[in-house]
């Protein structure tokens, strides 16, 4: 059954694009599976983009905005900042699902796109940008607290991508302790 083109928005088709990404990189975004999965004509697709191209950048932009720094806002509003890092590594552990697919992780394959280049390192520098100004707050010289956040989301990319092959993982109880105890200073575990 085909929906009413005139229901889905824009961003409807940008987050369905988005999980195509998620579940096989840029090359997953076509207009036509879309539009099927979605249940609608391509005409729903055509009211509101010019091509793909123009769906694929605003995918991006809107991963780039619910993951960047507005994304971040919540967890950058908690003033204690033992208790803003101990939120992340939770937050982190828990989206975590074995096997499930990752926007950022798809995104690599695709690095060299100069809009996937711009989308990641947006991403990237807001929550380095956090982590660091964090690590500042609990006591660590700004050079020594870039270099932990460095560390700290490396670690968080890899949780992403074993959890992509890994169906085994503990569970994120289990994760966000062990995260705490090696990522938050001993005197605030």
């Amino acid at each position: 059954m085909v929906k009413d083109t005139t229901r889905l928005s824009a961003q409807d088709w940008a987050r369905a694009a988005l999980q195509a990404i998620a579940d096989g990189g840029l090359p997953a975004v076509a207009v036509e599976p879309l539009a099927r999965t979605l249940g609608v004509t391509k005409g729903s697709f055509y009211a509101h983009y010019r091509n793909r191209d123009e769906l694929v950048a605003a995918a991006l932009t809107e991963w780039a905005r619910s993951h960047g720094d507005a994304g971040l806002a919540g967890l950058a509003a908690i003033a204690d900042p033992a208790e803003r890092l101990r939120e992340l590594l939770d937050t982190v552990v828990h989206a975590v699902r074995p096997l499930a697919p990752s926007v950022q992780l798809s995104l690599l394959g695709d690095r060299n796109n100069p809009q996937v280049k711009d989308a990641v390192q947006q991403v990237n520098q807001a929550r380095l940008r956090l982590m660091t100004s964090t690590y500042i707050e609990l006591g660590l010289p700004p050079d020594r607290a870039e270099s932990r956040a460095r560390v700290a989301y490396a670690a968080i990319l890899g949780l992403l991508q074993l959890a992509q092959t890994d169906p085994h993982a503990p569970d994120p109880d289990t994760l966000a302790e062990e995260a705490a105890a090696v990522f938050l200073p001993a005197d605030l575990r």
